[in-house]
């Protein structure tokens, strides 16, 4: 069931601002995309928003987050900068991976991004190792690790479970569960709907998230925060979500036969982002837009003029 809704203006506007900020900025990459300015493939999280920015608003600063492919959400709900996201996109030396990555690869240290990974679930043990690095140092620092319902059929997924719970790791593990794994709809692919139930087998607490409810996603993100600073061990929670665009690129393909456009609409209906923005007042909200949109400009405009990498850069940090 969905949390009520809070009356306090500045969560509502901090959240707003977060969630806003992603959906205008997927916008614009989907808007210069056929351009050929940007110079890697992009996996969009327009719809999946509230998961990034509910789970990331109950984090510390010094926390670590670790993302996917579809890590944008990810990466700029936990404060990674924008002009280094979109120079990255552009391939342009002033990216935050210096232009080598691209989309698929932000990473930000210094915002406590641990780095987003092509591979399918590949990114769910470094997490891993990183909060067994975090229990030692001893500081109460943790990390959340973001994956999809496709990487839950992944097998080292589950080792990384089952070893997190054995040794008590600071670790939030977030399913975000869009029901599609590239084209292949969940119900394809596995014989029950038991995700979390699976997880909970391991001996952490695990919940299921099926409004898409910001504030629910938020409420459940902060009670398992205090959990894991606590010592009690990893926690793991299932967001339902959906992804508008296509799974790759910025159209849509709905037409492709794979799901419904009827699925899409009922998500929709119950967007985040407009849920939000009619909370606040009209003058909060255009002063709200009006930010993001200057800051999404400038950073285009950084991107555009950031040069490229010198040729003799191409076998730096390479180590294999």
């Amino acid at each position: 069931m969905a949390s009520p809704e809070p009356t306090d203006q500045g969560t509502i506007a901090r959240l707003y601002r977060g969630i806003a900020r992603i959906r205008r900025v997927e916008e614009r990459v989907a808007a210069i995309y056929p351009t050929d300015k940007i110079k890697s493939p992009i996996h969009l999280s327009i719809g999946q928003e509230a998961v990034a920015v509910g789970i990331c608003d109950a984090l510390r600063a010094d926390d670590t987050v670790s993302g996917t492919y579809r890590g944008h959400a990810t990466y700029l709900a936990k404060g990674g900068d924008l002009n280094a996201m979109l120079a990255e996109m552009y391939g342009k030396v002033g990216g935050c991976a210096r232009g080598k990555g691209g989309s698929m690869h932000l990473v930000g240290f210094e915002q406590g991004i641990l780095g987003c990974s092509a591979v399918v679930g590949s990114n769910v043990p470094v997490a891993a190792g990183y909060a067994l690095a975090f229990k030692r140092r001893g500081r109460g620092q943790m990390v959340a690790c973001f994956y999809g319902d496709g990487a839950s059929e992944e097998g080292g997924v589950y080792e990384t479970l089952n070893f997190a719970a054995l040794h008590k790791l600071p670790i939030l593990f977030v399913c975000e569960n869009n029901f599609l794994a590239i084209h292949e709809p969940l119900n394809r692919r596995w014989a029950a709907d038991r995700l979390t139930e699976r997880v909970a087998t391991f001996g952490m607490p695990a919940r299921r998230i099926t409004s898409g409810d910001i504030f629910e996603i938020r409420t459940a993100a902060a009670e398992a925060v205090a959990a894991i600073r606590a010592g009690a061990g990893p926690v793991f929670l299932e967001c339902h979500t959906y992804r508008w665009r296509e799974h790759v690129g910025p159209a849509e393909d709905y037409a492709a036969g794979y799901r419904d456009r009827a699925d899409l609409e009922a998500w929709q209906a119950k967007d985040q982002v407009a849920r939000l923005a009619a909370l606040l007042p009209e003058d909060a909200r255009q002063t709200i837009d009006a930010a993001i949109a200057a800051e999404i400009d400038a950073a285009v405009r950084f991107a555009e003029d950031s040069p490229f990498p010198a040729l003799e850069e191409l076998y730096d940090h390479v180590y294999a």
